[in-house]
């Protein structure tokens, strides 16, 4: 469907960029995003994507707002504490644009389900904030061939980059890398604290949801340099950014040259 007057007035910041005009705008609209999380790295991906104009989000979670959230989880407000994330996010998605159509996931995404949801969309961004769920989208992605932008935080630092593991790089002939390629195993349980042990501050999750939303945006559209490849990592005691390159491991069990993860069954017990 093509922009509607009321569209061509509200995003016409992106109708004058020579990279994105009215084609590229008519992408945002006609995509598909699924969301991840709700929380503080699902928050500025959700309203920024929404306020980008993209035509159908789907967020992923079945947590409650609670009071301790608001501090950095900014798509939620205090008269939607206790509610459904799910909820709250689609309330503010609307008030922020009603041209955006909001699919709520309230679940938790499992072996049993990732497939079908993640099927239904164009492109994943994860924020979620655990290494079982990471595993299962990075190779719900790849099984489904989806591209996924991935984003995570520390107390002080952040990390994004994108994986479209179901591509050959044209430059060596090889099978473009996947998160399994950084990180093989995820570490052993309890050895890297969550933020509620360590804490996080707060603005930490703004800058690399909005980097993650900005890489989902250039995705859609087709600009720039995709991440894929590279991993950025953000550093905001030192103000530093860093950009690591990282290449296809041949030895990964999802696209190496023996895979052995063929489907989600390998989630199930963590489903």
């Amino acid at each position: 469907m093509p922009l509607t007057p009321d569209e061509i007035q509200r995003y016409k910041r992106h109708l004058v960029l020579r990279e994105v005009g009215g084609q590229g705008q008519q992408k945002l609209k006609d995509s598909r995003v699924l969301v991840i999380g709700a929380g503080g790295l699902g928050s500025p991906v959700s309203m920024y994507l929404a306020a980008a104009g993209v035509g159908t989000l789907g967020i992923v979670d079945d947590d409650k707002v609670s009071l301790d959230n608001l501090q950095r989880q900014i798509v939620h407000d205090t008269p939607h504490v206790g509610a459904a994330k799910v909820d709250s996010a689609r309330d503010a998605i609307g008030r922020l644009n009603p041209h955006v159509r909001v699919i709520t996931h309230n679940m938790r995404l499992t072996a049993a389900n990732a497939l079908e949801i993640i099927g239904h969309y164009d492109i994943v961004a994860d924020g979620s904030d655990n290494f079982a769920t990471r595993y299962l989208v990075n190779d719900g992605c790849y099984l489904a061939q989806r591209p996924l932008v991935f984003a995570a935080v520390g107390p002080f630092d952040g990390y994004v980059s994108t994986f479209r593991a179901f591509e050959t790089d044209a430059a060596t002939g090889d099978p473009k890398p996947c998160y399994r390629s950084i990180f093989p195993e995820a570490p052993p349980p309890g050895t890297v604290p969550n933020c509620a042990e360590v804490g996080v501050l707060g603005s930490i999750v703004g800058v690399i949801g909005t980097l993650q939303a900005t890489e989902v945006l250039k995705e859609i559209i087709g600009i720039g340099e995709s991440l894929s490849g590279r991993l950025l990592i953000y550093d905001a005691l030192t103000t530093r950014f860093d950009t690591v390159k990282f290449a296809w491991d041949p030895d990964n069990p999802l696209n190496g040259r023996n895979p052995t993860i063929r489907d989600l069954a390998v989630h199930e017990k963590v489903g």
